[in-house]
C-alpha cells in the first residue's frame, strides 16, 4: 500500500508423466483478497450438496463475504441478491436435516449430531441479518445443545459425522466444547462454563488444521483494536492463508474455509481503502502481461492464458491498491496403476439384444487403509451420451446395504455410501 514495487519470482514445472498437450496455465488478478471467493459463491469447495454436512459448505462462507461487503459499502444490489438467494436456498435445504428436537444430522434421520448442530446454529444466527431465519429453529437448537452439556462443562459427542474432514480441528470432546461455547458467546447466549477448560495436543497435523489455527490466530490478533504493528504482523498470516486457497476461493474443508474467510473478511475490513490503484506485470519467458487494478474494477475477475506453461515467471505489483494474483496450472496424468487405499472397480455389461440397449454397471468399492472403515464415500457416475439411468435400478440401489442416499442431477448419479469397511 506504499506505492513501492513488490516483486516475486517463481518457477513452474510439470511432472514427468504429464500427458502431452494436456497442460495449460493462466494468471488471474483481483483487487480484493475475497474477490475469488465472491466469484464462486456457489462452489467454493466444488462438492455435491446432498447431505446436511455438505450443504453447509454452500451456506456458511457467504455470510462473512456479505458482512465484509456491507461493512466496506461494496455490497451492490446484484451481489446482495445473488448471495441472499444462495443463503435462502441453503437455509431451506438445511431444514430437511433437522429433527423435531432442533438437532441436525447428516441425512435428517438418526441421532442428532452435536458438531453439525452447533455449526448450523452459528451460521443461522449470523445469517439473520440478511435473510429471515425462524427464531423457533434457533431456539430449538440452543435447547438441544444445552441438554448435551455434561456436569463437567464439556459437551457430549452425539451422532455420527460421515465427512470428518469438514470438522477441521474439532475432533474431540474438548475442542467440540470450545466450538459450541464460542457459538453461544457469539450469540450472547448464557452457558455454564464454570468447569470448562481447554488443552492442546499435537498428535495430528494437516494442511486443513494449519489453515484453521492460523485463521483463529488472525482473528484473535485483529479482534481488539489492532495497532499498525498488529496489521503488519497480520499481513504475513494473510499472505500465507491466501496462498492456500484453491482455484474457487475456498480451502480444503468446510470448517477451515468458514474460519479463514471470516478472518480474511475481518482483515480486509480493517485495511480497506476506497482509493488507490495498482499495476500488475507478469513477465513470462516469451512475453509480458499487464493488469490494471483500481476502485472501479477491484471486484472484477481478470484472467489471461499463459503462453508458456513452464518456465521462470516474475510478478511485479506497483501502486497503492490491493492486488491478489494467482497462477493456475492444469494438466492430466495417466491413471495411476498403483492400488490406493480407496479404489473403485467398474465392470460394464452390455445388452444389445433388446429394443432399447442396456448397459449395466457393477461397481465394487475397496478400502485397504489403516482405519477399520472410511468416512462417507460419494460415487459420482456420469452417464454416457444418449443413456439415462433406469428408474427401477435406482430404486434398488437406494435399498442397498450402507447406501444412505441416491440422487440424480442432470447426467450424473450421485451415490452416498455411509462407509466402506476395510478388507
Amino acid at each position: 500500500f506504499t506505492g513501492e514495487a513488490l516483486t516475486e519470482e517463481m518457477n513452474i514445472q510439470l511432472p514427468e508423466n504429464v500427458i502431452d498437450g494436456s497442460a495449460r496455465a493462466s494468471v488471474s488478478v483481483l483487487g480484493d483478497i475475497l474477490g475469488r471467493a465472491l466469484k464462486n459463491l456457489d462452489g467454493l469447495l466444488q462438492m455435491p450438496y446432498g447431505c446436511g454436512e455438505q450443504n453447509m459448505a454452500l451456506l456458511a462462507p457467504n455470510i462473512y463475504i456479505l458482512e465484509y461487503l456491507r461493512n466496506t459499502q461494496q455490497l451492490t444490489p446484484a451481489i446482495r441478491e445473488k448471495a441472499t438467494n444462495f443463503l435462502t436456498s441453503g437455509y431451506q435445504r438445511q431444514l430437511n436435516y433437522k429433527d423435531k428436537d432442533g438437532a441436525y444430522s447428516t441425512f435428517g434421520a438418526g441421532p442428532g449430531n452435536t458438531w453439525l448442530t452447533a455449526f448450523v446454529l452459528r451460521s443461522f444466527s449470523k445469517a439473520q441479518s440478511f435473510i429471515y431465519i425462524d427464531p423457533a429453529n434457533i431456539e430449538a437448537s440452543v435447547t438441544w445443545l444445552k441438554s448435551k452439556q455434561r456436569k463437567n462443562g464439556c459437551f457430549e459427542q452425539s451422532g455420527k459425522l460421515f465427512h470428518n474432514i469438514m470438522k477441521g480441528g474439532v475432533s474431540d470432546e474438548v475442542t467440540l466444547s470450545a466450538y459450541i461455547t464460542a457459538a453461544f458467546l457469539e450469540m450472547n447466549t448464557s452457558i455454564d462454563v464454570s468447569f470448562l477448560h481447554w488443552s492442546q495436543t499435537a498428535t495430528e497435523t494437516s494442511a486443513s488444521l494449519s489453515v484453521e489455527i492460523s485463521s483463529y490466530v488472525l482473528l484473535a490478533k485483529l479482534s481488539a483494536s489492532p495497532t499498525v504493528e498488529d496489521l503488519g504482523y497480520a499481513s504475513r498470516i494473510v499472505r500465507w492463508l491466501t496462498s492456500q486457497q484453491n482455484y474457487y476461493g475456498g480451502f480444503s474443508s468446510t470448517q477451515d474455509t468458514v474460519v479463514a474467510l471470516q478472518a480474511l473478511a475481518l482483515y480486509s475490513t480493517l485495511v480497506f481503502s476506497p482509493e488507490g490503484s495498482s499495476t500488475v506485470t507478469v513477465q513470462s519467458p516469451s512475453g509480458q502481461l499487464m493488469f490494471d487494478v483500481n476502485q472501479n474494477n477491484k471486484l472484477l475477475y481478470q484472467e489471461k492464458q499463459l503462453q508458456d506453461v513452464t518456465g521462470k515467471y516474475s510478478l511485479e505489483v506497483k501502486g497503492t491498491a490491493c492486488a491478489a494474483i494467482q497462477i493456475s496450472l492444469v494438466y492430466n496424468i495417466p491413471t495411476p496403476a498403483d492400488v490406493t487405499t480407496l479404489s473403485v472397480e467398474v465392470k460394464p455389461e452390455a445388452d444389445c439384444t433388446s429394443k432399447r440397449p442396456k448397459l449395466s454397471l457393477n461397481l465394487t468399492s475397496l478400502y485397504s487403509g489403516n482405519e477399520s472403515s472410511t468416512n462417507m464415500v460419494i460415487l459420482d457416475i456420469k452417464m454416457l451420451s444418449g443413456f439415462v439411468p433406469d428408474p427401477e435400478s435406482l430404486n434398488m440401489l437406494k435399498g442397498a446395504l450402507l447406501v444412505d442416499r441416491v440422487e440424480q442431477k442432470e447426467d450424473h448419479v450421485l451415490v452416498y455410501i455411509r462407509e466402506v469397511r476395510g478388507i
